[in-house]
């Protein structure tokens, strides 16, 4: 079973610690400390991926087993710049392999729900339209940059779209192809249509959830972060010190 795999992590569970803890600090005094302690080239580059990432394209994931396709997602949000993915885990809790995901799974946010029917409604709360992926879906890649606010739901690797999810897609989008092949791997799949989509489009994610982002990215990534925020006097309640 792939779910056994070595270096695999639950990482909406992981996520969440920091990202609580950090909506009650002061971020732009965390930012402020911590950028000192990074080349002005790799601020730069933080301050870039952070402006184009994107909140008007998301992805919804249903029900994942296989680690590796999840983690492949994951990147591929990524790379794509596509800030947020959406998991209904259902039945088991969502697990992404680390190796796979390569850091990837630091900076896109997962968002878990136990229940399809929360699932539809925060979405649905954000004003993106759900497109189901399918084989005979009448929408192409290529029609997605037209929609405004973008949310593409993948099936589990078995089971596919479950009924109450794909009753809540309005259309559906395919991958063509002119083999033998009848369908594509679900990570692959993603990867195709988050191209299309997210082609052209200006990043639009707000100002404070971009400084979220940086603030989230400088403690990750700078060796003994708490406690140089602590010598500094920033607060750090909540934050590990380890």
């Amino acid at each position: 079973m792939r779910r056994s795999s070595p270096q695999c992590s639950f990482v909406a569970r992981e996520q969440q610690k920091l990202i609580q803890a950090l909506r009650h600090l002061d971020r732009a005094a965390i930012v402020r400390v911590l950028e000192t302690f990074v080349t002005d080239e790799r601020a730069a580059r933080l301050r870039s991926v952070f402006s184009q990432r994107l909140e008007a394209v998301t992805l919804l994931m249903d029900a994942p087993h296989d680690p590796h396709n999840g983690a492949a997602v994951v990147r591929s949000c990524d790379a794509f710049g596509v800030q947020r993915l959406h998991v209904v885990e259902r039945l088991e809790g969502f697990l992404a392999s680390n190796t796979v995901a390569r850091g990837s799974e630091r900076w896109v946010d997962v968002r878990t729900y136990p229940t399809t029917t929360e699932a539809i409604a925060a979405l649905q709360a954000t004003g993106h339209e759900l497109v189901a992926t399918h084989p005979e879906g009448e929408l192409v890649p290529e029609d997605l940059p037209g929609i405004p606010r973008l949310c593409l739901v993948l099936g589990n690797e078995r089971d596919g779209i479950h009924e109450q999810l794909r009753a809540a897609c309005k259309r559906g989008v395919r991958v063509p192809m002119r083999g033998f092949a009848e369908s594509l791997n679900v990570s692959v799949t993603a990867a195709i249509l988050l191209q299309h989509a997210t082609c052209g489009r200006p990043g639009d994610m707000p100002a404070d959830e971009q400084l979220l982002l940086h603030a989230r990215a400088l403690i990750l990534t700078i060796p003994r972060a708490p406690e140089i925020l602590v010598h500094q006097g920033v607060a750090i309640d909540g934050l590990a010190l380890s």
